[in-house]
């Protein structure tokens, strides 16, 4: 009896053992790549915005160095439209789970339950230092999640150049295809408002001379309409709607 108990003891002492051993190395590991994970986390992002701005390409591998150059990340209180100062490293999103930094929308058009009382906006600069687009960042409830996006317009505020979705768990074939380089291409030269109304329209058969509308996607109309309710609120009264209004980058 007393040869099984201490069987079974170095059977257990060994597996407690190992187990200690392994979440060393796994704790180890974790600190030790955490600030490649930041880092790629931070090339990805900057990726993102790079293509909304129509300069992925012409980074050809230079990500950082082509964001610095042509990139001014600015803040903006929406409320007032105005531009804030935020210590670096601020996120819109997690201080949009901070009740003391965020408001509940009324109403929720985008199913996004909080948005930041601050946003993060993209200045795109051209050779000359003069801003070209402006790249905002927009996301919304499709059909089964949050989709995540950058909106790209000219500097006049109001013409689209570029709507780029990174982020978004849709159907594939279906409303994945917010990712399809051809449906994107449409938003091209589309614009926003119209007498200063918002006028832009996701909807299924639009015509593409229409400079108000998109063609919805098809056989996704929930994911279609998702893309519309984030395009209503974002650019509303609630979003960046008095931003641009007042457009301060051309101060």
């Amino acid at each position: 009896m007393s040869a099984k108990k201490e069987t079974l003891g170095r059977t257990v002492g060994v597996v407690v053992a190992v187990c200690l051993v392994c979440s060393i190395v796994v704790s180890g590991a974790a600190v030790g790549l955490r600030s490649l994970q930041t880092s790629n986390a931070q090339l990805d992002k900057q990726s993102n915005i790079l293509a909304a701005a129509g300069l992925l390409e012409q980074a050809k591998g230079n990500i950082a160095g082509t964001y610095e150059q042509f990139i001014e990340e600015k803040y903006v209180d929406l409320e007032s439209g105005q531009y804030v100062e935020k210590e670096a490293g601020y996120d819109m999103y997690k201080a949009a789970r901070d009740p003391q930094q965020s408001i509940k929308p009324q109403p929720d058009t985008a199913g996004i339950l909080r948005r930041a009382n601050v946003a993060s906006v993209y200045l795109v600069k051209d050779e000359a230092g003069n801003v070209s687009r402006i790249v905002l960042p927009v996301h919304g409830s499709g059909l089964w999640n949050l989709m995540y996006g950058m909106l790209a317009i000219d500097s006049d505020g109001n013409t689209v150049r570029e709507f780029v979705y990174y982020d978004q768990k849709e159907t594939p074939g279906l409303g994945g295809e917010v990712q399809n380089p051809e449906w994107m291409a449409k938003w091209n030269g589309k614009k926003l408002f119209n007498d200063g109304e918002l006028a832009i329209q996701v909807r299924k058969g639009a015509n593409p001379d229409n400079p108000y509308s998109v063609d919805a996607l098809s056989g996704a109309t929930l994911t279609s309409n998702g893309v519309q309710h984030t395009l209503d609120y974002w650019l509303g009264s609630e979003g960046f709607g008095p931003f641009l209004a007042k457009q301060p980058w051309k101060s």
